[in-house]
């Protein structure tokens, strides 16, 4: 029955060039590194419909810290709710490797250099690049599509025991459904997995995922441990204890209901890029919320289902991010923030299938186009991982 509501979805979106789809159609202005943020945020300041992606890093990055921040940039320019970039670096050649990275997906790329122009030139050559672009997206029409055609993610904040016994279990099973009918979902958060890693392995569809998956845990858990650390307020945090959580055992179990009952089909780290099709997908990622969602968009989702009980604000520029929530006390305080309230689901006025088809009917509407709170708060997070400091 709910596999036959879920095939029942009509959905619209963008076909990109390599068959990608979308659910929204930005225009990206793509700093390369933090020097290249004034001219970015210039160009977009200029030309309405165009987005910029500021951040502090690029300069003096190396190894696999700097590998993951091209893959992030490179991710977000690729992502399927974009149409085209215009890409700035301070110097050429970082600037054309991101670029060649987001071309590989056939849609338009732009790229410019600060150093020999300044910044008033290449804001003046950048802009009329992007108006270009805004103005051909803005003759992009809708077209169907499926549920199997599209890659989502999922993640929990401001955990507290609601999420656990309600709003994660209704999840999961909207997890389930779109999974049935041939979707991607990507989730993560390694360490708020602690106590409960051992039901994620369990379900890694191979053996070879099982032994990867562990390393992975392991790994993040060590990195943690040899910081010689506490991690209490941290993990759980202090709204997590404060909302009535009182180990990471117990926020890990709560969080992995959200993850449904689906085998795990891939296993990867940091941003890598998810295909349609390839179900559930655990990705290596940070527990805090800007920084999860941030690396699922470069990996390729285009809409994220975010669950919190204390009431997490987050959002980020190019996906949209639906709230879901069970918490009384968040839906009536923070309303303005929440796409599916669940209060009633707490008490038992319905069950966790009436649950799941609610947030369904919002995820139907927003993929179609309707605004989630965060996009009309403005609430635009894009925060890269960091995993040492720069030379």
């Amino acid at each position: 029955m709910a596999r036959k509501k879920s095939a029942a979805l009509q959905l619209s979106g963008y076909r990109r060039a390599n068959g990608r789809v979308g659910v929204r159609n930005h225009v990206l202005v793509l700093p390369v590194d933090d020097l290249s943020n004034a001219a970015a945020e210039g160009v977009a300041r200029l030309i309405n419909g165009s987005t910029a992606l500021l951040h502090p890093y690029g300069r003096l990055q190396f190894g696999e810290d700097l590998e993951l921040t091209f893959r992030t940039l490179s991710g977000h320019g690729a992502n399927a709710n974009v149409y085209g970039v215009v890409v700035i670096g301070i110097e050429p050649k970082w600037a054309e490797r991101v670029a060649q990275g987001i071309a590989q997906t056939g849609k338009p790329v732009e790229v410019f250099s600060v150093e020999r122009h300044g910044d008033l030139n290449t804001i003046n050559m950048a802009s009329r690049a992007a108006y270009k672009l805004v103005q051909d997206a803005s003759e992009v029409q809708r077209e169907a599509i499926q549920v199997s055609e599209l890659v989502m993610s999922i993640k929990c904040g401001e955990s507290d025991p609601t999420l656990g016994l309600a709003g994660n279990p209704a999840q999961g099973r909207v997890v389930d459904r779109l999974v049935d009918i041939g979707a991607s979902i990507i989730f993560g958060e390694t360490s708020e997995l602690t106590g409960g890693e051992h039901l994620i392995a369990k379900r890694c569809a191979t053996p070879a995922l099982r032994k990867k998956f562990q390393q992975i845990y392991d790994d993040y858990i060590q990195m943690i441990e040899d910081q010689g650390v506490d991690l209490m307020g941290s993990q759980p945090t202090e709204g997590n204890i404060r909302g009535g959580l009182s180990t990471i055992e117990e926020k890990a179990l709560g969080n992995i209901e959200k993850t449904g009952s689906r085998p795990v089909n891939a296993v990867l780290n940091y941003a890598e890029p998810v295909k349609p099709g390839q179900g559930l997908v655990f990705m290596n990622s940070s527990s805090a919320g800007a920084e999860q969602v941030t690396l699922c968009a470069a990996a390729g989702s285009v809409l994220h289902f975010f669950t919190t009980g204390q009431g997490n604000v987050v959002g980020h520029p190019l996906i949209p991010v639906i709230k879901v929530s069970p918490n009384p006390i968040t839906c009536s305080t923070m309303s303005e923030h929440i796409d599916v309230p669940l209060p009633d689901l707490l008490v038992g006025e319905i069950n966790l299938e009436q649950a799941a088809e609610r947030i369904m009917k919002v995820f139907e509407r927003t993929a179609n186009g309707r605004k989630t709170a965060a996009e009309l708060l403005r609430h635009e997070e894009f925060v890269i991982t960091k995993l040492y400091p720069s030379a």
